[in-house]
């Protein structure tokens, strides 16, 4: 449950004007159904805090996200009261991505910059830029897929240099297939990138889907079509090299100590 996992929720007071704050988050919501949806993900808007909640509500507002989608965000991202924050930087990157007021993809685009630190998301396009990505490029790549903006630098440069080093895919495939960043490595983009190059070695003429169409297959659907509609003794050694590649961690991955930076972006 959301309250396990903040302790300090109970060190918190709830009953001084709690009243009045129930009142204004229902007006907030418009629906106690909402609204629970709400507390049932953060809990802590029970609590009394000196967040002016109807400022920025807002200031979303004025930024072109009406309070309903506002609404669906808040209960996505529970954070969005407490890490909100504008100024002229965040508004450039916003502009940038080339995103318009009434896209569908407009709402995430704002309320995942306004909850990201600047200097976080200076790191993340710098990040992109190593790898030979114009700044337009890659605001223009948040704009098509925000999610982006709340992987780490280390996935990014995981995955990127998995799919330029050993895939030999151009970097500009990752403005076409955002996917890509988000793939898991120990479990997809390795394994089945692997797998499928070694068909490809092992018989060129062998007629398989296209790597980038593996890596969104469920796993069923991947095995019938890399796996198993080959002979038998061709499936059983593709099957042992695509168990033993993915039950293979990354060096030194259970030992790894743990670095907690706060919230991920």
């Amino acid at each position: 449950m959301p309250i396990l996992l903040r302790p300090r929720f109970f060190r918190t007071r709830i009953n001084h004007k709690f009243e009045e704050r129930l009142d204004s988050l229902v007006s907030l919501f418009e629906s106690k159904e909402m609204l629970h949806k709400a507390i049932a993900r953060n809990p802590s808007l029970l609590c009394e805090n000196s967040y002016d909640i109807e400022g920025i509500v807002a200031q979303y507002e004025e930024l072109g996200v009406p309070k309903r989608d506002f609404i669906k965000m808040l209960i996505l991202r529970p954070t969005i009261i407490s890490r909100t924050s504008f100024d002229d930087e965040k508004l450039e990157y916003i502009s940038r991505t080339g995103v318009s007021k009434d896209a569908k993809l407009y709402k995430y685009v704002v309320t995942l910059i306004g909850i990201s630190r600047v200097d976080t998301i200076r790191e993340k396009v710098l990040n992109l830029a190593k790898f030979g990505f114009s700044d337009d490029e890659i605001l223009g790549l948040f704009g098509r897929s925000p999610n982006i903006l709340t992987l780490s630098t280390d996935k990014v440069q995981r995955n990127m240099t998995f799919i330029l080093g050993t895939m030999k895919l151009e970097a500009k495939m990752i403005l076409k297939y955002p996917y890509l960043l988000f793939a898991n490595m120990e479990t997809v983009l390795k394994p089945r990138g692997l797998l499928a190059m070694k068909i490809q070695d092992m018989d060129s003429k062998l007629k398989i889907p296209s790597i980038l169409k593996a890596l969104r297959m469920s796993e069923e659907r991947f095995l019938k079509l890399f796996i198993e509609c080959h002979e038998k003794e061709i499936a059983d050694e593709l099957m042992e090299f695509y168990t033993r590649t993915k039950e293979f961690k990354r060096l030194a991955a259970s030992s790894k100590t743990c670095t907690t930076r706060g919230f991920p972006f």
